[in-house]
């Protein structure tokens, strides 16, 4: 059985790419020791806890007057550099800094040209701390407003190995959105075509801003699993690379190459929107207590992708468990009905009398600020399927359904679907094809934010199933 030998220590920083990115490529696996004196010279200085089965790779505690350029690079970038972002990031002192042992992300607001200009930091680990295979733990606080994106996230040291992004593979140990600080999403991407895997960690009476909590990943030849203040919250063991139209290249690529953690606080861009007036640029840092790096002593490569299971319908061919909403739930947990709330929706779900009935506070800045869902939808290339429910609400209303592929960068099967629900109960049916790459994990959602109403909906007899 292939084994790859991990550093047992920290090595010299000089030395780190070179000799994972080598030992991923099935040389001498022994070249990767470091010697004794260059492991001293760096380690008299580290106090960070042990974890049982690892060793340290490399850390930064921050604890000096500036950012360690021996592990970091500043990344500067032009607005608009990607996902239609709106900040410059720059290496200046005034975005990046170090101020009592942590590590200053700054974002910035200023006019240039007569119009709002934003300033912020990005710092990498490229071509200095890259690794393969390990755990990171990074302890932060993030800040809190309309606009603001504070990441975590890891992109390999060679993004052309397998082809630029998504090909390449990206890991987000953490990201939170500004204007909903009570949530954290941890991500891998993939593809092609783009895929991509997400969990999220609420917090409830506390958020992510009021104080630091450690964010960690833990990543193995045939697995991921990302935690927040030691809870496991995702796990991913099915992923895949490919150009279109391609074989897909051997599992567990991309994820088998070296990659580099990077640090950034973005402004705007088409996830989290742009900032506005209730945006206090003057508390706009993301702040980071240390970065920890650790390694098992070897890690098992000969790994296999797993096989996919798909749900089995029904007696009736409902793919659609608990459809008729005859059995309570716990609408928090991942299994069958999902009931969930972001940017800014306020609500709650109850099953009762054979449907669920959904209440609204606020209906948040998204369609999907008022969500109810079931995943793990069995959606077979060339099938065709049918979705049918009944449906009503205290007030005229409108509501958007669909199937989506949250594995399968968030495509559609059945395309987002506006319908007008009244006072008086209708049957909605909809029948679409599925086009794409099979996928065990379709999901049905109804989506109730953003609509202009708050008013009252009542759902039941719901019904996803194959057809002719």
């Amino acid at each position: 059985m292939k084994k790859m030998k991990a550093l047992s220590v920290i090595a010299a920083l000089s030395m780190l790419a070179c000799s994972v990115s080598c030992s991923s490529n099935n040389t001498d696996t022994d070249s990767t020791k470091p010697t004794e004196a260059k492991t001293e010279a760096i380690t008299e200085a580290v106090d960070v806890p042990e974890l049982d089965g690892y060793n340290l790779l490399w850390n930064d505690e921050f604890s000096g007057s500036a950012l360690d350029e021996t592990k970091w690079n500043y990344e500067p970038h032009e607005p608009g550099w990607t996902n239609e972002e709106l900040q410059e990031y720059t290496t200046s002192t005034d975005n990046v800094f170090v101020r009592d042992g942590k590590l200053v992300i700054k974002a910035i607001k200023s006019e240039k040209n007569g119009k709002d200009y934003y300033t912020s930091g990005k710092v990498t680990g490229q071509n200095k701390t890259d690794f393969t295979y390990g755990k990171v733990v990074v302890s932060a606080k993030v800040p809190e407003g309309q606009g603001l994106w504070p990441a975590i996230w890891m992109m390999p040291k060679d993004e052309s190995f397998y082809g630029q992004w998504p090909k390449c593979g990206e890991i987000d140990i953490m990201e939170v959105l500004g204007n909903d600080v009570s949530t954290a999403y941890g991500t891998l991407h993939y593809g092609e075509p783009h895929g991509e895997q997400q969990g999220t960690w609420g917090l409830t009476g506390q958020t992510y801003a009021d104080s630091f909590h450690e964010y960690s990943v833990e990543w193995e030849p045939g697995e991921f699993r990302w935690y927040i203040d030691g809870n496991l919250y995702n796990t991913v063991n099915d992923w895949f690379t490919a150009v279109q139209g391609e074989d897909e290249k051997p599992y567990p690529a991309p994820f088998d190459q070296p990659f580099f953690v990077q640090l950034n606080l973005a402004v705007g861009g088409t996830w989290p929107g742009n900032p506005d007036a209730t945006t206090d640029f003057d508390k706009a840092e993301f702040e980071v207590d240390y970065v920890r790096v650790y390694q098992k002593p070897e890690y098992d490569t000969n790994v296999k992708k797993p096989e996919k299971e798909f749900r089995k319908a029904l007696e009736d061919g409902n793919f659609i468990f608990n459809g008729d909403f005859s059995e309570a739930e716990d609408l928090t947990d991942d299994v069958n009905w999902k009931f969930l709330l972001f940017n800014g929706g306020e609500g709650a779900a109850e099953i009762k009398d054979n449907m669920i009935v959904i209440t609204s506070e606020k209906e948040g800045t998204e369609d999907y600020s008022v969500q109810l869902v079931q995943p793990d939808l069995p959606m077979i290339k060339g099938k065709k399927y049918r979705v049918t429910f009944d449906a009503y609400a205290d007030e005229e209303r409108d509501i958007i359904v669909c199937v989506s592929a949250p594995s399968a960068g968030w495509i559609r099967y059945l395309k987002d679907t506006k319908l007008k629900v009244t006072p008086e109960k209708q049957t909605f049916t909809y029948d679409f094809e599925m086009k794409d790459k099979d996928d065990n994990n379709g999901r049905l959602e109804f989506n109730l934010g953003h609509r202009g109403s708050t008013a009252t909906v009542y759902i039941s007899n719901v019904r996803v199933e194959e057809i002719s």
